[in-house]
């Protein structure tokens, strides 16, 4: 089953929403710290509602401390960001990737997209560079988009 990575969330119920679709797609999911917020807020419980005892969560101290974690492991690191050029779509997914998704307002720092093995996007007509007016979907939305097809794929949704 892929992995859901969210490295260093800032926004509390993105984050609950993404836990959310985590558990009901009985997805792992793991924070890499430092987080945006306390793990017992509010807003980011109430955003997860009363999903979280079925959220198989691991939280990681730092970026290498979680690629530490992800090596015992093994399987894929799949980054997406708007500044990939490979459409998350056009992947095959397999059962052990990690998806990793960055910070709402600057994404994955540049040395995080090279340590991937592969960089995807989303692709959006009305883009930024594509002479509309936006930068990014919001992170749960992103998570959603990209999880539900590598379900899909792997006919495990």
């Amino acid at each position: 089953m892929p992995r859901v990575v969210l490295y260093q969330p800032e926004i509390p119920p993105n984050t609950g929403n993404v836990a959310r679709s985590c558990a009901a797609t009985c997805t792992e999911l793991h924070l890499i710290e430092p987080l945006g917020f306390e793990i017992n807020d509010r807003s980011l419980k109430r955003a997860g509602l009363d999903y979280w005892p079925w959220v198989s969560l691991t939280r990681h101290r730092s970026w290498e401390a979680f690629q530490a974690h992800r090596q015992g492991f093994g399987g894929r690191l799949l980054a997406l960001s708007r500044h990939a050029s490979a459409p998350y779509h056009h992947l095959q997914y397999e059962p052990d990737d990690w998806l990793l998704f960055g910070r709402e307002t600057t994404g994955l720092p540049a040395e995080l997209l090279e340590e991937a093995d592969q960089r995807l996007t989303i692709p959006m007509p009305g883009s930024v560079d594509r002479g509309g007016g936006v930068r990014s979907l919001n992170l749960a939305t992103a998570v959603g988009v990209v999880l539900f097809e590598a379900l899909r794929q792997l006919e495990m949704g």
